[in-house]
């Protein structure tokens, strides 16, 4: 016992530096460079390598045909999950900015993925995902606005098929969901969200530590 005590400690001492190594694992290409560069030019945050190659994962895993992606950005996520994807696979990407939609449209391109892979949608998530079909997706990944994370685990229940895989990206906040100090609105609804999803009976989940936190739960049959 006392020396798996010192092996736990030197677990520790090094988990930055593992998760470091871990979130860095997998390489990117030109294509995703690129697609970063361009969230950077316009202020916006992109998932991290690691939470990109965990995504691309868990689509090859789910053998996912269909895709529903909420927050397109520039496309870094989306090209991560194509990869996974089924080679006959449909993404349908949503996103209140069309300009970013035109610039994932370029990355997908660039990245050799054919038009007929993706499906763009223009619009507030909790506007969209009303109209898509009950049943029709194998993995939803919720990278939108965090004030509307449990209406999206909603709408992500009612989209999956059973065995279907929903994912949260950002979950940590920067360290702030755990922290005891007074945090703004998103924080506490993504405290809501870790509990809801932590208790339901239809969901089995994990919480994995790559980039700023990926919540994943399979729907259960």
């Amino acid at each position: 016992m006392r020396q798996l005590r010192g092996q736990e400690r030197v677990i520790t001492a090094n988990r930055q530096t593992s998760w470091g190594l871990a979130d860095a694992f997998v390489a990117e290409d030109e294509a995703l460079h690129r697609a970063r560069e361009r969230a950077r030019e316009l202020g916006l945050r992109s998932v991290s390598p690691g939470t990109g190659a965990a995504l691309r994962l868990l689509a090859g895993a789910a053998g996912a045909k269909a895709v529903a992606e909420i927050g397109t950005g520039t496309g870094v996520s989306g090209i991560y999950l194509l990869h996974g994807m089924r080679p006959d696979g449909v993404l349908t990407t949503v996103d209140p900015e069309p300009e970013r939609q035109q610039f994932a449209r370029e990355a997908f391109r660039e990245a050799g993925f054919a038009s007929n892979r993706s499906r763009f949608i223009p619009g507030r998530a909790l506007d969209v995902l009303p109209r898509l079909a009950d049943g029709g997706y194998d993995l939803v990944f919720c990278d939108g606005d965090r004030l509307e994370s449990l209406d999206c685990l909603a709408e992500s229940l009612r989209l999956l098929r059973p065995g279907g895989l929903v994912c949260f990206e950002g979950v940590f906040a920067d360290g702030r969901t755990v922290d005891s100090a007074a945090q703004p609105a998103e924080v506490l609804r993504l405290r809501e969200l870790l509990r809801a999803v932590r208790e339901s009976q239809e969901l089995m989940p994990t919480l994995l530590p790559v980039g700023d936190g990926l919540l994943c739960a399979v729907r259960r049959g």
